[in-house]
């Protein structure tokens, strides 16, 4: 990613930059990582590599591969968490860059931090290095689901 691409106040174009252990993968558009703020065990976003705003200023690549790696995502950490719930949600008010919240959802979460509650975990669970764990798994889980063809770290 250029940094003409990028919005220079932006914090998930700042992502780009993160170590190589936070992330899960990393392609010629998309990465999957955990994020400081929200790196509660079991939370990955998903974000559009160059600088988008919503879903609608994705191009049409970024749109053509967008489900395929939500899925295998979301399809990686529910088989690692072992989550009976995984939740894939866009909003893009606090950061306006296209991604995704991917947050598995265990038996122990209370009904009342569930569905748009599970949110108000990142202040009550957040674990940096319980979070980082999971990463390896992620990793290879994710291989796994999206096959040979995409290197899970190749950019």
């Amino acid at each position: 990613m250029s940094a003409s691409n990028s919005a220079s106040d932006c914090f998930m174009c700042g992502l780009e930059q993160a170590a190589e252990s936070a992330v899960v993968f990393r392609d010629a558009l998309w990465s999957a990582q955990t994020v400081p703020g929200y790196d509660v065990p079991g939370w990955f976003v998903l974000r559009v590599r160059r600088h988008a705003e919503r879903i609608t200023g994705l191009d049409e690549a970024e749109l053509a591969t967008f489900a395929r790696r939500a899925r295998d995502l979301v399809a990686a950490v529910t088989e690692v968490t072992g989550a009976p719930a995984t939740y894939l949600m866009v909003f893009g008010e606090n950061h306006p860059h296209f991604h995704a919240l991917v947050t598995a959802r265990g038996e122990h979460v209370p009904t009342d931090r569930r569905s748009g509650g599970i949110l108000r975990l990142a202040g009550e669970q957040t674990d940096p290095k319980a979070a980082a764990l999971l990463v390896p798994a992620v990793r290879r889980a994710y291989g796994q689901l999206a096959g040979a063809a995409l290197s899970p770290l190749s950019a």
